[in-house]
């Protein structure tokens, strides 16, 4: 079929796999490990098991191809297009990996004193003193390990603020867009604020009438994404900074998408107090499954004194970490934060070095290409050049044809794409929300744009097609409703 991933699926791929206790029989090893004459030490009685482990039984060789083989099934930026809206899943050089693989990085204690580990503090002041250019502001805690975490750090940052101010019992409110990430509500409810949400206008920008009701001498600040979950830029922005100067109100920046802006526009220089950044999305960190990232927080000079404590300091020519900071909301977690991302991040920055600018450039030109080429068979909510991303809805095709845009994701997966995020944000029904990067070549972005065409065309020519995709994966169109009221999270040993 025209337009297919180049990598069309397998027999092997789409037929189930056994599971390794499956292929388990009794008494083949794959390891015999030598007894050296040395005594064992005993173990506590309320630490050691009560039975043993129950472990597969195979040969080494079965295992090794198993574990290969399962590593096909996974899905990954290496393996192909990763159009995830709001994560910006972009290619990782490799040449970062041998970096952070470098005995100096890799073996370093993270005890260790600051004088025996200059190389690693000078690279930690490095990247501050790049996140400072690049955000506009004027001091950077690396501590954060995600940018939930960052979140987090920055309205704790903030409280502590306004209670130096001798105003934490006054300012309780955070307003949030409707269309925020959703770790923004969940930072704003961790910090005892209280969420106070505004309404989007039809344009895709806070709605300004529904902002100035809400916000008044309780307010503590906003939060916001700057482009939107919506991949649009709030041209209302100079307008939303006055109305919270107005009330001596904070302005925090969520950094998910600021793959969009990178020597473009600083957040700094738009008003904004407290910025994330995150270097595993914007800079080069490989992520998924949890982590690891980094979430560094960028903030103006009247927040600095709460940062997070360690903080890297230059000292002449020498580096260290400073501790004594009596107004530090303290360690937001282990360490001076996740240095092996900081390692890769700062390599990515300087590969690009000056031409930083043309990373988001880039991928803002990518977006619009394929938001062009797919809006007329895909519904566009907002019709506006959109910035790194952009989100159409299949509610043209619920509409003339029953197809939703689960139904849409899921056959994208018989053409060996990864789907884009659905459902989300929550304004646009039946969302489905794009985002190329930099990284991807016209003719990938073709390929999907081609798929996505023919995936309409199937939804008004032979709709069941669609409803019960995926055809070709080891496991087809599953019972979300089911699975999620009777999950089965662990394998059976029998009876």
């Amino acid at each position: 079929m025209s337009g297919a991933a180049d990598r069309p699926l397998t027999t092997d791929e789409s037929d189930a796999m056994p599971l390794i206790f499956e292929k388990s029989r009794a008494g083949r090893r794959g390891l015999a490990i030598p007894n050296p004459g040395l005594p064992v030490p005993a173990v506590p009685a309320h630490l050691a098991r009560k039975s043993a482990p129950r472990l597969p039984e195979l040969a080494e060789p079965e295992v090794v191809r198993h574990f290969t083989k399962l590593s096909t099934r996974n899905f990954g930026i290496d393996s192909g297009f990763y159009p995830l809206g709001s994560c910006t899943m972009k290619y990782n050089p490799r040449v970062n990996e041998r970096l952070v693989g470098l005995p100096g990085f890799r073996d370093i204690h993270p005890l260790a004193e600051d004088e025996s580990v200059q190389g690693a503090l000078e690279l930690e002041w490095n990247l501050q003193e790049i996140l400072r250019a690049v955000t506009g502001l004027d001091a950077v805690s690396l501590q954060p390990a995600a940018g939930s975490q960052g979140e987090l750090t920055g309205l704790l940052v903030m409280k502590a603020y306004f209670e130096s101010k001798g105003e934490g019992a006054q300012r309780r409110k955070i307003v949030i867009p409707d269309t925020a990430h959703g770790t923004n509500p969940a930072s704003v409810a961790m910090t005892g604020f209280e969420l106070t949400p505004v309404k989007t206008d039809a344009r895709g920008n806070i709605d300004i009438e529904d902002l100035r009701g809400k916000v008044d001498e309780n307010t503590a600040g906003l939060m916001l994404t700057n482009p939107s979950t919506l991949g649009l830029f709030d041209e209302n922005i100079s307008e939303i900074r006055e109305i919270f100067r107005a009330v001596g109100a904070l302005m925090y920046y969520d950094g998910a998408n600021l793959n969009a802006v990178v020597g473009i526009s600083r957040p700094g220089d738009m008003g904004f107090d407290v910025v994330h950044i995150n270097l595993h999305k914007t800079f080069s960190q490989p992520h998924g499954g949890g982590g690891p990232g980094g979430g560094p927080i960028a903030v103006r000079d009247i927040l600095e004194p709460f940062l997070p404590a360690p903080t890297v300091v230059r000292d002449g020519e020498a580096f260290r970490l400073e501790h004594d900071r009596p107004q530090s909301i303290g360690r937001v977690r282990g360490y001076s934060g996740p240095f092996g991302v900081f390692v890769r991040s700062y390599a990515f920055m300087r590969a690009w070095g000056p031409a930083l600018r043309e990373m988001s450039e880039v991928a803002v030109l990518n977006a619009n290409y394929m938001r062009v080429r797919l809006q007329g068979a895909y519904d566009l909510p907002y019709d506006r050049l959109c910035m790194h991303e952009f989100v159409l809805s299949a509610r043209n095709l619920k509409k003339e044809y029953g197809i939703t845009a689960t139904d849409v994701a899921k056959r994208l997966m018989d053409f060996g794409y990864h789907p884009p995020t659905v459902y989300f944000p929550l304004v646009v029904p039946e969302a489905l929300m794009i985002e190329p990067t930099e990284s991807e070549a016209k003719e990938t972005l073709d390929a999907f744009c081609d798929v996505m065409l023919e995936i309409a065309r199937e939804a008004a020519d032979d709709p069941e097609v669609l409803k019960t995709a995926p055809h070709f994966r080891p496991v087809t169109r599953l019972d979300e409703v089911r699975a999620a009221k009777e999950p089965i999270v662990r394998f059976g040993f029998g009876s």
